[in-house]
């Protein structure tokens, strides 16, 4: 169960489910994180804490004993089995509770052994989920909900931890407990003792476990909610803009107060029920206790037992009700776990679209030739977004693709990137198909930049590092340099240390693609993808930003994904996409020389630029007049 190239334990299986209760398909899972091959300190700190544990349950059973020894010498009753020197009452109590700070001391030392184990497998566990969740596909991310997500993850762990401490490292040992119990109740005061401790025991374990039942179905409505509340919660927070745009702070607070009604509700009923499981069992547990102890008080008046006999009964009796309340509780917990953990199961349990295959080699690029060969892709069935794209981008060269919005440009570059598989045909570089190669070979040799640049609440060098981690500072700062934003960064009170705040937001949308752009220098690529890279700017800034793509992408193999055909006018071939089909293909000058579909959307946004240039000319002649007054022939306007 270790992945073959992060070392670390693979996921657990899917098929376990709270539904079914399967505590020992549980246990079977996490038992490599328990007792993990790698690390024999681990091993060793688990048997440790086994035997404290033994130990405390063996000095738990017999400490009654001193308490029936110490009552007997008060009241003068016989007392021959009692060594000399533990004759006086005095020592006897003395040792009574000697034996019970001993208990304590053991079940702590217990839990100080076996923190580092179960801590452990607490990260090991939450590591394999957080990778699993990296290996997913991209569809998977688009239909998230990042807050419920995040959620679902903290409870799986915690009911994890809960499971892996209170299963393996107390069920066994409070079972033994009650052996010697048994054992020690039959030799001392008969089998009708046994047998009613044994009806009463059963009574506890079937109440409990028919509660918890019940209770269970309340927990996953309380995690339903609370996981809704959540995804609401982040959403709004990240969404902050948009909610003081629309000034609807409070329908967003409407919504969460839903949520935390539902999850009020279900919180309540947990309690509720909770209270009542506490008192049915105290209920059975007194009602077997009054019987034993009516059993013992007529032995004492029969002159059958003594009056240390009928406090030792009574001693073993409250000793017996921790180990049975640990049971109801430890099954509780047990439940409860499966169901926090149902949905961590069911994440790891969503198989990753996009795999290796078996052995597969790198990616070799050498000249960085990329083909598309009759591909065709679709996200539903019904839905085909490519149908049968044939192109080449040549080594070295610059490749645009154009088209209206939802003619499937992105679609290319996600296929490129590899976070999609081809429905049919096939996508090379350097005639590689890129399924018989390894993700993290693909995407290393390829460069993005994006659109919608969104960095990291991080530093400014960090997020320019992020492209290549183990750069050194001059080369952050050369990269920053040749993106054209190491001024601005200058100008900075703190320079590269600046924070750029949730998803880079304290930055300008130009500021942000010189940071992406930065990063995408320092990773140096030999393949280079500009997904609309510039669409979302204004005209100055767009211009500004297109100096430096064209520095990055010299001499590189570059796919231009574009919306404003003035950032492709110099591109070797321009592709012109219309319902995922090429339509048209060549240079600027031949294309507008065809007359048709890129003709069309030039002379359309050439229209659109000229009254753009003839709305800024007219407000600043506005704004000179203002400033100036009337020139000579032009008359002032009216009061």
């Amino acid at each position: 169960m270790t992945s073959r190239r992060s070392g670390i334990p693979a996921p657990l299986s899917p098929t376990v489910s709270a539904e079914e209760g399967d505590t020992l398909r549980t246990l079977q899972n996490l038992w490599p994180y328990i007792w993990p091959s790698d690390r024999p300190d681990l091993k060793g700190r688990v048997l440790l804490a086994i035997a404290a544990l033994v130990v405390a349950k063996v000095v738990t059973v017999f400490s009654p004993y001193f308490f029936k020894w110490a009552t007997d010498a008060l009241s003068g009753g016989p007392d021959a089995i009692v060594p000399a020197f533990l004759a006086a009452p005095v020592m006897l109590v003395v040792a009574y509770n000697a034996a019970r700070v001993t208990f304590v001391g053991l079940n702590q030392l217990r839990d100080a052994l076996f923190a580092r184990v179960g801590q452990h497998a607490v990260r090991q566990l939450a590591l394999i989920t957080f990778q699993h969740l990296h290996a997913l596909s991209l569809r998977f991310h688009l239909m998230r909900r990042t807050g419920g997500l995040s959620r679902v993850i903290e409870r799986g762990v915690k009911g994890i931890e809960n499971i892996v401490r209170f299963t393996i490292l107390n069920g066994v040992p409070t079972i033994f407990e009650f052996a010697i119990m048994a054992g020690v109740i039959w030799y001392q005061f008969g089998f009708g003792y046994v047998v009613v401790v044994a009806v009463m025991i059963v009574a506890y374990v079937w109440f409990t476990v028919k509660t918890s039942n019940w209770r269970i179905g309340i927990r996953r409505e309380m995690n339903e909610s609370d996981t809704e509340a959540n995804s609401k919660a982040v959403d709004s927070l990240l969404n902050f803009e948009t909610v003081k745009y629309f000034g609807n702070e409070r329908l967003e607070v409407s919504r969460f107060d839903k949520s935390m009604a539902g999850y009020e509700r279900a919180a309540t009923k947990t309690w509720t029920s909770l209270a009542w499981l506490n008192f049915g069992q105290s209920f059975i547990l007194g009602i077997g206790t009054a019987i034993c102890m009516i059993l013992s008080a007529r032995a004492v008046i029969a002159g059958t037992q003594t009056i240390g006999d009928f406090v030792m009964i009574n001693a073993l009796l409250i000793q017996l009700a921790i180990p049975l309340n640990f049971i109801g509780f430890l099954y509780r917990e047990i439940r409860q776990g499966l169901a926090d953990i149902e949905a961590m199961f069911t994440l790891l349990a969503v198989p990753a679209e996009i795999t290796d295959k078996p052995g597969a080699p790198d990616l070799a690029v050498k000249t960085g030739v990329i083909r598309f060969e009759d591909v065709a892709f679709h996200y539903d069935h019904d839905r085909p977004i490519l149908r049968g794209i044939s192109f080449e981008v040549p080594a070295g060269a610059t490749v645009a693709i154009v088209g209206p919005s939802g003619a499937g440009k992105s679609t290319i570059s996600r296929l490129l990137f590899r976070f999609y598989d081809a429905t049919s045909g096939r996508v090379t570089i350097d005639g590689q198909d890129l399924r018989d190669v390894t993700q993290a070979s693909v995407r290393a040799a390829i460069g993005m930049v994006p659109q919608d640049t969104v960095l990291f609440n991080e530093t400014i060098a960090y997020n320019i590092r992020y492209g290549r981690p183990d750069a050194s500072d001059e080369e952050v700062r050369e990269a920053a340099r040749m993106a054209q934003i190491g001024d601005f960064i200058a100008s900075l009170p703190k320079g590269f240390d600046t924070e750029v705040g949730e998803r880079g937001l304290k930055l300008s949308g130009g500021e942000k693609q010189r940071v992406a752009i930065a990063r995408t220098i320092l990773k140096a690529p030999p393949i280079l993808i500009l997904d609309e890279a510039t669409s979302a700017l204004d005209t100055h800034t767009e211009r500004e930003i297109q100096s430096a793509l064209d520095q990055v992408s010299r001499n590189r193999t570059t796919l231009v994904i574009a919306h404003r055909l003035s950032t492709v006018v110099n591109a070797r071939i321009i592709l012109v996409l219309e319902k995922g089909r090429i339509v048209e293909r060549g240079t600027h000058a031949e294309l507008l020389a065809m007359d048709g579909l890129y003709a069309s959307m030039w002379a359309r946004q050439q229209e659109a630029s000229e009254a753009e240039e003839r709305l800024r000319a007219a407000t600043a002649d506005e704004e000179g007049y203002v400033m100036r007054g009337p020139r000579a022939g032009e008359v002032e306007p009216a009061q």
